[in-house]
């Protein structure tokens, strides 16, 4: 049996190969309807040929996969299964360590860096006899200094499979295009003020931001070391469940590390009558664009038939986005330090607006920072209290689909003080910030496809956040819902 002809078998049970969940790709290849090579030829090709077209590629790991889907298949053989994920391929955002294989972190000064290890994230995966089909391109720098959608990016700009005229996000662009056009099973981002879920949300896929701590970091770049998290880009939650299982756990090589694992399915979900989800109408009614409210209104609605407790609730207001611009501002500039010290090589960034950025964040004071960090800590206390009000809280991803390439306004920026979308508008009152929220505190969010677009016909997405370390009853929320609608089922027009 050929690649193409085992696509084929996928028919009866709903969805071709490519797009098909990992428990359906774990299936065959259990089942030996389609070997790890023929299932990662498919991929690694389509990588090749696709890849290019969003600019979503880095550096295609072709020699690397094709060793570990061999060796997938000849413990499929003896009959060894090391995990669900094993002969499934996967791409990672260029900012893991790969040994031997480049790590760009999508930054012209850093185009040819290479470590001698492994990120922890990539052992695991290893372990768990997945397939490393390339590296994803990103951001430079993962955003940090800040950027517009414009700006010089070291493999092109990356374009959004809905509509190439369009973003696939930033700065897990890679990752999602790759996983959106069904170049990858899934993907790895990173975020640290949105770079998950947002992407998510502007290409149609699932997104799980974990809780901080919960995934190692050890041998991912840092942007900014007391907000950034590692997550599984998907089609859908129960995958996300399924990767989230294979990445999370302590690791003592991460300071940061809680010690908490994490299963999948994990038991028995809990009822969904029992869980409260805090909302608030306006955001929906009023703070989306006017061409995705009827697709909230529907999910709102979907929410409500799964039998979910559906409560009118208001965030505290407080300065979230501008807390996190500080701390992470300051961090960013100083794990960049001795590069934007280094002339020669700070002037490899041709971007102006990410070198101001960079610059800027060396002048946060001392002061400026510990006051930031204090105020974290306050808004911490004040969530908690409010947290058992609502098991979690739901709003918009974004208010509406993804921008132009060619738009004039700034991107969100990731550890920028000073530079592009510094100095937010005040948001207005309800949930709206319920994503700076989330990262500043490192809670849990994950990012539903919910529709298109009235006009533009392009993905918008509920994003839900819960508390500490439960990521799993998120993941039950997403997976209840998707089978409630189709829209993870969505697919591009890629080719």
């Amino acid at each position: 049996m050929n690649a193409i002809e085992a696509v084929n078998t996928m028919d009866a049970i709903g969805g071709d190969t490519i797009f098909a969940s990992l428990a359906e790709l774990g299936a065959m290849l259990r089942g030996r309807k389609i070997s790890s090579a023929e299932l990662t030829k498919e991929y690694l090709d389509r990588l090749e040929r696709l890849g290019p077209k969003y600019n979503a590629v880095a550096t295609l790991t072709r020699s690397l996969g094709e060793r570990q889907a061999a060796a997938a298949d000849e413990k499929f053989r003896r009959g060894e299964i090391a995990s669900p994920l094993q002969g499934i391929p996967f791409g990672v955002k260029d900012l893991l360590a790969t040994k031997g294989i480049r790590t760009t972190w999508g930054s012209e000064p850093y185009r040819h860096q290479v470590f001698d290890y492994d990120a922890t994230v990539i052992e695991k995966l290893r372990g768990a006899g997945a397939v490393l089909a390339a590296k994803l391109a990103m951001i430079p720098l993962a955003g940090g200094g800040g950027y517009r959608y414009s700006s010089p990016h070291l493999f092109g700009e990356c374009k959004n499979p809905w509509n190439v005229e369009y973003w696939a996000g930033g700065s897990s662009s890679g990752p999602t295009a790759a996983v959106s056009a069904g170049l990858a099973p899934f993907a790895i981002g990173s975020e640290t003020g949105g770079s998950i879920v947002v992407a998510a949300a502007y290409t149609g896929i699932t997104a799980v931001r974990p809780t901080y701590g919960l995934v190692s970091r050890h041998g991912a770049m840092a942007l900014s070391w007391t907000l950034d998290k590692l997550g599984p880009m998907c089609h859908s939650a129960e995958d996300c469940g399924m990767v989230l299982a294979g990445i999370a756990g302590n690791d003592p090589k991460d300071p940061s590390s809680s010690g908490k694992g994490f299963a999948y399915p994990g038991g028995a979900a809990r009822p969904m009558r029992e869980i409260r989800a805090g909302y608030w109408p306006a955001d929906f009614s009023e703070s989306a664009t006017a061409n995705a409210r009827p697709a909230f209104a529907a999910a709102l609605q979907a929410f409500r038939e799964m039998g979910l407790q559906m409560v009118e609730i208001k965030m505290p207001p407080n300065p979230y986005r501008q807390v996190s611009g500080v701390i992470a501002g300051s961090e960013c500039s100083t794990v960049f330090k001795p590069m934007i010290e280094d002339e020669a090589r700070f002037n490899q960034i041709t971007d102006p607006t990410q070198k101001a950025g960079l610059k800027s964040g060396l002048d946060i004071r001392a002061t400026e920072y510990l006051q930031a960090t204090r105020a974290r800590r306050l808004i911490q206390q004040q969530i908690k209290e409010f947290m058992t009000r609502v098991d979690v809280i739901v709003c918009f991803t974004e208010r509406g689909s993804a921008p132009r390439l060619d738009s004039e306004a700034p991107a969100r920026p990731a550890g920028a003080r000073g530079g592009a979308g510094s100095n937010p508008p005040p948001s207005p009152p309800g949930n709206t910030d319920l994503m700076a929220m989330s990262n500043l505190l490192g809670l849990p969010g994950i990012t539903l496809p919910c529709g298109f677009t009235t006009d533009t016909h392009l993905p918008v997405a509920l994003h839900v956040a819960g508390r500490p370390f439960e990521d799993l009853l998120l993941i039950q929320i997403g997976a209840e819902y998707q089978r409630h609608t189709k829209w993870h089922l969505e697919h591009p027009k890629v080719g």
